[in-house]
């Protein structure tokens, strides 16, 4: 097994940080401050079931939301005009398998595993995947350039539907 050079660890453990930080803001519905951790411009896309590796600019995306749409999901899922989440969904993001794709000083491309488990209405919900993000470091720290969920289930059944920020 090969050592990690020290700013390759310093990168991994401050995208470990970043990540579980990010995670608790959606666990918490403090979505107005994850909503900060998107950098001006960013997006997020979760794909089509059938088609994971298309480019939401030419092919259907589940979710395709650049930063204003995004901005606007947010307002509604913190507002009451979400119906699906009235009563809001008790989430719990599990982050694993964290890997550096690539980076330098300014960007990391980094994917991870995901499980998160949703629940409401006495129901329990699970969407499985992995994320493909997009960072940038900025003076406050990372920011999502893209913030890219793609999910390794072949339906959304039993649930129909993902109205969480995965």
């Amino acid at each position: 097994m090969s050592k990690i050079p020290v700013s390759e660890a310093v990168i991994r453990r401050e995208v470990e940080e970043f990540l579980i930080d990010e995670t608790a803001l959606l666990d918490e519905w403090r979505l107005d401050e994850w909503f900060k951790l998107i950098a001006e411009g960013g997006r997020y896309v979760v794909p089509a079931l059938n088609a994971p590796d298309a480019r939401s600019d030419q092919a259907l995306s589940l979710v395709a939301d650049d930063y204003l749409s995004l901005r606007s999901r947010v307002s509604q899922l913190m507002g009451r005009s979400t119906w699906a989440e009235t009563p809001r969904s008790r989430t719990r993001h599990h982050v694993t398998n964290v890997r550096i794709l690539e980076s330098d000083a300014k960007t990391a491309y980094v994917t991870a595993n995901f499980t998160v488990w949703r629940f409401q209405y006495g129901a329990s919900d699970a969407y499985v995947g992995r994320y493909l993000h997009r960072l940038v470091r900025t003076d406050e720290g990372f920011k999502f350039v893209e913030r890219r969920c793609v999910l390794d289930m072949e339906t959304l059944r039993p649930h129909g539907k993902l109205s969480i920020i995965l």
